[in-house]
């Protein structure tokens, strides 16, 4: 619970920080610095390749509507899109505010309770680990008692074990109370920890008929309690482990039960905002949405014919929509004000790599890393050990295994190099992207091929939409 607040409270804090989209290109692409200070020399007008604004201000009909005619009209353009960008900021007086801050409760009381089943859950795994390693240590032994070179110290482990845990519950009539409370039993303990079995009792150890009436039932009782103990230590060692396999499936399975719901309560938090425009006793809600429409871009098929053998990245005209609406909430719908700009872009493949991976570091849409904190770092720590347990095999198995794996055949198939192979992926999503800037031919033919698509289709959306709505204002 306490881990659920306090990560809470930090995306709840990074809301407040999160960059326009615009902004980060300007950061990335070194194309666009170089723009930028242009732009700042007063050599060309914007950033990006072009920018359009209109305004639309209505208090009668739905502001749903602008969304989605444009949505509609990207996909009809050809662009693949997708949403970048969704928060609101409702003022206190607000109607959406009261609504969604307590649907927003109710959603953060469901996950908290199922990450308090999570931590229950976690821990039982932790003792059952540590249940499986004494487990291991004490079968260990028995292991031992197989192996020639181990087999005597082995031995004398378990019968002071015997001695210890079973043969003391006879009270004065148990071996180390006899040999110390009672006369002639003194050679009683050495006699019984030097003795390989009955037949050692009864043939080669020279002690009185009396020590040995006593010695030779103990033995007995001591070999059958070895073979006993072993089969049921074993299988409670697999019990062990099989409840171990069940915790952590059910951890898993809480896992998911929580994502939906620290989804959905990051999805309905309030974004804070310092907007002139949200104030305390209005009822006024500021909505943000972004969306980025791509599309593949080509030169001419003369320069393609050329370029085709030279190494060069792709490049997409796209097309980036800011929506910022200063809406009243009504019951079934916004009305209000619409400020929507249009800007266009020209990105390479590792400009887009880069730009996802910046709103990956900012997206306060991504909370499934706090069900990632509570759970895959916590069995990421554990996850050798859980390994270790639910892995093993016999001997037998292993060896059978091993030399299955020795087959050259197998490579064909792709058997070796699966995990490596994931491995060096995970690696490669982690690793930082570095943006290199455009070459000559880049610059010249494919930049410039998708810069022009762009600014003529961000233009071509700007005016649908105008000549179809009549606008305020726009720009």
């Amino acid at each position: 619970m306490k881990h659920f607040l306090n990560t809470n409270i930090l995306l709840y804090k990074k809301m407040a920080e999160i960059k326009p989209v615009s902004a980060i290109i300007e950061e990335i692409s070194p194309y666009y610095q170089e723009r930028k200070k242009k732009k700042e020399s007063g050599l060309i007008d914007s950033v990006p390749e072009t920018e359009h604004t209109l305004v639309y201000e209505s208090y009668k009909e739905s502001l749903e509507p602008i969304y989605y005619f444009i949505l509609d009209l990207m996909n009809d353009f050809g662009l693949k899109t997708e949403k970048l960008i969704d928060n609101f900021s409702p003022t206190p007086g607000s109607t959406q505010f009261s609504e969604m801050g307590t649907r927003a409760t109710a959603m953060q009381q469901h996950a908290s309770k199922v990450l308090g089943d999570v931590n229950t859950v976690l821990r039982s795994v932790l003792n059952i680990i540590y249940d499986l390693k004494d487990f291991r240590l004490r079968l260990q032994t028995y292991d031992d008692l197989k192996n020639p070179e181990k087999k005597d110290a082995a031995l004398l482990s378990l019968k002071q074990i015997w001695m210890d845990k079973v043969d003391i519950n006879k009270g004065n009539s148990s071996i180390k109370a006899m040999a110390m409370q009672q006369a002639g039993f003194v050679t009683l303990i050495n006699a019984f920890l030097a003795a390989k079995d009955v037949k050692d009792i009864t043939h080669n150890l020279d002690l009185n008929d009396v020590v040995k009436r006593v010695l030779i039932p103990r033995m007995q009782e001591f070999e059958y309690w070895v073979k006993q103990s072993e089969q049921e230590l074993r299988k409670r060692y697999e019990l062990e482990k099989n409840y171990l396999r069940s915790q952590v499936s059910s951890l898993k399975l809480y896992s998911r039960w929580a994502k939906p719901y620290l989804l959905a309560a990051q999805q309905l938090e309030q974004k804070i905002s310092k907007n002139a425009a949200l104030v305390k006793s209005f009822n006024r809600t500021i909505l943000e949405l972004t969306l980025l429409g791509k599309t593949e871009a080509r030169p001419e098929k003369e320069i393609l014919e050329e370029t085709k053998k030279i190494p060069h990245r792709k490049y997409y005209s796209c097309i980036l929509i800011d929506f910022i609406f200063r809406a009243v909430p009504a019951q079934a719908n916004f009305i209000g004000r619409a400020d929507v700009v249009f800007r266009a872009y020209s990105l390479n493949e590792d400009e887009l790599k880069k730009l996802q991976q910046e709103l990956d570091k900012s997206d306060v849409s991504d909370v499934l890393k706090l069900i990632e904190g509570t759970t895959e770092e916590s069995l990421e720590k554990l996850q050798d050990e859980i390994n270790f347990f639910l892995e093993e095999k016999p001997e037998e198995e292993a060896q059978a295994k091993s030399s299955d794996e020795s087959n050259p055949f197998f490579a064909l198939f792709g058997v070796y190099g699966k995990k490596t192979e994931k491995k060096q992926e995970t690696a490669t999503e982690d690793k930082e992207i570095e943006v290199k800037s455009d070459t000559w031919v880049e610059k010249e033919h494919y930049r410039k091929a998708a810069a022009e698509t762009a600014a003529e289709m961000a233009f071509n959306l700007f005016d649908v939409y105008k000549k179809a709505h009549g606008m305020v204002s726009y720009t």
